[in-house]
């Protein structure tokens, strides 16, 4: 992986309960495929995908663009599995949290993620999505799109109806996201702090393991 094919690595992390399509949402946006077929993540993964963010310059000129390398993370939704898991909160700059709007269960636990990531994301209020994933399932639908943004207000989120399935704002919940990220680097004096980002400077003598974790060149 060559340092100057891109400006910045930034790690976003997808949560969720189990069987809610995290897996799917990610091969959606990566690959542009889609399997009906349920195969349970065991513990973590994660695809890749380089972008282009361009920040908008004044009265909607195109701004300054970078090259962004997002690496994705799939998380595990079993509770067995959450003290593996949660080990990669703090190093994530961004969440994607999905629930599934054909499950009761699933939308009731939005609040318990929220929680967790409170106790071990990098901050106290990091950028988040929440998504309300297969919405194409309509006649099986138990959560209205009301009840849904009511909460994701409640919770100062922003939201997105999507499907893994045939792609409806799989893209568009992912941008917003990078576009929140980039915004709070644009306002961060000190963009070393920030976890899950390395700039070109940042990656001069680092490099990348298999697994995508850094270690020093020295």
């Amino acid at each position: 992986m060559a340092v100057s094919d891109y400006d910045y690595l930034i790690k976003f992390l997808t949560l969720g309960d189990s069987g809610v399509g995290k897996t799917s949402f990610l091969h959606q946006y990566v690959d542009n495929t889609f399997s009906a077929k349920f195969i349970s993540t065991v513990g973590i993964d994660f695809k890749e995908k380089r972008v282009v963010h361009r920040v908008p310059g004044v009265d909607g000129a195109v701004g300054k663009s970078n090259r962004i390398h997002l690496q994705l993370w799939d998380t595990a939704g079993q509770e067995r599995f959450r003290s593996l898991t949660t080990a990669f909160f703090r190093d994530a700059m961004g969440f994607l949290l999905l629930f599934d709007l054909t499950n009761e269960q699933s939308f009731l636990n939005i609040q318990n993620w929220l929680s967790q990531l409170q106790t071990h994301a990098y901050c106290e209020n990091p950028d988040i999505v929440l998504c309300g994933n297969k919405s194409d399932l309509e006649d099986h639908r138990c959560i209205s799109d009301e009840r849904a943004r009511e909460t994701a207000e409640k919770f100062g989120l922003p939201y997105f109806e999507t499907s893994a399935a045939n792609g409806q704002n799989v893209a568009k919940s992912i941008e917003c996201l990078l576009d929140m990220v980039m915004l709070r680097m644009e306002s961060c004096v000190d963009k070393s702090q920030l976890p899950g980002i390395r700039s070109k400077a940042q990656m001069n003598g680092y490099h990348m393991d298999e697994a995508g974790e850094g270690g020093c060149g020295c």
